[in-house]
This record gives structure tokens, sequence and C-alpha cells, in this order.
């Protein structure tokens, strides 16, 4: 390259290094740009990754926080409502307000279905669905029909007594019985004896609501202290039954006793609830409300 510079101009040995040294210097300042562009694309890049992390920690750190606030409420909401109860007697929706998830409810009740049975209160701690610590909730509440544990409830101090709800048989309890109940005075008491008198007894709860004066708010406020035993409904043999053995059943008006007893003379006698849906003057609701109350 000096050869060729020398051919066109003169030059030092020492003007020739300086030019050298400046044709360097103007082409690194040249690329000078090209490269911090690249740097600082990286550079910017960097930032927003960095930025896109913050965001989403902060995002996450709040979902986090929201679920930590749902799972209290949930837990606050699920807390179990106590009640004195009859382990061999209560429904799986019972077990449910006592703390039990569905599955765990469902499990005592199959339990029971295959014929399990809870002899004393510490027998819960065989269900493997009970907690320790919801067992000891639970223990003071059980009373077992027919167990000498069942006068445990009176151990408790007086201050929880008082409230601690109850759980009636509606089917075999008397006034006094009922007068217990939270929301039932001896008033509605009597009103509920006399109303199941004239049935037979009730196959659910719901025909509370039948009895006078009772509403749905009322109902509401007893219905989780009563329980019903469909196996204590007294039936009456529709083939033998006459006028005055049907006479008081609130289901039932006089003419239709007459249209059943005349039914009966003309055809001969029921042999199941199909042929009572035969008397013309009983609707399909009718005769599914009295299904309960006859036997052939």
């Amino acid at each position: 390259m000096r050869k060729w510079l020398n051919m066109y101009f003169s030059f030092s040995k020492r003007e020739f290094n300086g030019l050298l040294i400046l044709v360097t210097l103007v082409a690194f300042i040249s690329l000078l740009p090209y490269l911090l562009e690249d740097r600082w694309r990286v550079a910017e890049q960097s930032a927003g990754d960095r930025k896109a992390i913050q965001e989403l920690t902060m995002m996450m750190a709040e979902e986090q926080s929201d679920w930590r606030n749902n799972k209290a409420g949930a837990d606050r909401t699920k807390r179990p409502i106590l009640f004195k109860f009859d382990p061999n007697l209560i429904s799986a929706a019972q077990w449910q307000q006592l703390g039990l998830s569905p599955k765990q409810a469902a499990a005592i009740v199959n339990y029971r279905s295959k014929g399990g049975k809870f002899y004393k209160p510490e027998d819960l701690k065989k269900m493997y669905t009970i907690s320790a610590a919801l067992y000891e909730e639970l223990l003071p509440y059980v009373v077992i029909a027919g167990s000498r544990d069942s006068t445990y409830i009176n151990k408790l101090p007086a201050r929880i007594k008082k409230t601690v709800a109850v759980l009636i048989a509606l089917n075999t309890a008397d006034t006094l019985e009922l007068d217990k109940i939270k929301g039932i005075g001896p008033a509605f008491a009597r009103r509920i004896v006399s109303y199941r008198d004239r049935l037979g007894g009730f196959y659910k709860k719901e025909q509370l609501l039948e009895v006078f004066g009772l509403d749905s708010l009322k109902f509401q406020e007893i219905k989780d202290q009563v329980y019903v035993d469909e196996a204590k409904v007294v039936k009456v043999n529709l083939n033998t039954a006459v006028y005055e053995t049907l006479k008081n059943h609130p289901y039932l008006r006089s003419k239709q006793i007459n249209a059943i007893l005349q039914y009966r003379k003309q055809h001969g006698n029921y042999s199941n609830i199909a042929d009572l849906k035969k008397v013309a003057i009983l609707s399909a609701t009718d005769v599914e409300r009295l299904e309960p109350y006859f036997s052939f």
C-alpha cells in the first residue's frame, strides 16, 4: 500500500503511519453506530423482559393473595353447625352441616346402609372420614337412642347447653319434646301432634308446612332440628278400611272416600297403588300424596 501511494504522493514514513492511523479511526467511527445499535437493542430487549417478568410476578402475587383470601372466606363459611344428633339417624345433608364434605357424608350413610351402626359416641372414631379435630368437636353432641351415653349432653357447661340445637323425631315425639325445638312453643307443638295423628305420621319434613300457622320462615327455622322416620308412618289397609277409618285423613274429602269404597265394591280389592289411579275423582297428585298411607 505504501509503494502504491508513493507512486502518486510523496510521504515520509512518519506521515504514512499517521495517515494509516487516521484511516483506521475513520473506519472505526463509521462502524461505531452499527455496533452500538446492536448493544442498545439487546439492552432495550433485556429491560423489556425484566419489566414483563416484574409484571408477571406482581400478577401471580395478587392471584395468590386472592386465592388465600377466598380460601379463608370459604373456610369461615364452612364452620360446622353443631347440634345434638344421633349418628344412626341423621341424613347426609345433616352430616354436612356438622362439617363433613358431601363425599365424607355419603361414606357414613353408605356404612349405615350396609349394616354399620354406632353403639356409643366414641364409635365415631372408627370413621376414617372424621378427623381427630372434628371428632373432638362432635363428641359432646352425640346422643344415641338406648345408649347409656345418650345423656352425654348433660355434661356440657351451662353456657354451651343453651346454644345446642336439638334433634327431634317428628313421628314419635310428644308435645313436651316438640316444645324443645327452637321456634316451637306449646301451641305449635299441639298442632303438630294433632295433624300428625290425623295423617298417620309424616313421611317428609315439608309436610310441616301443612300445619296451621306454620309458614315457610318457621319451617326454615326448625327443619334442621327434626328428622322423619318413615317406618313410623301408620298405614291403612285399603281393602278393609271403612268410611269411619278414612274420614279424618286431611288428604281425603267425603266424596273421594265414597268413590274409593264404591270402586272397591264394584271391582274388588285393590292390588296396588296403580288401582287407586283408576278412581276418577282422584287426581295424580292426590294418589301421590296418599301412597305412603295405604297398604293392600
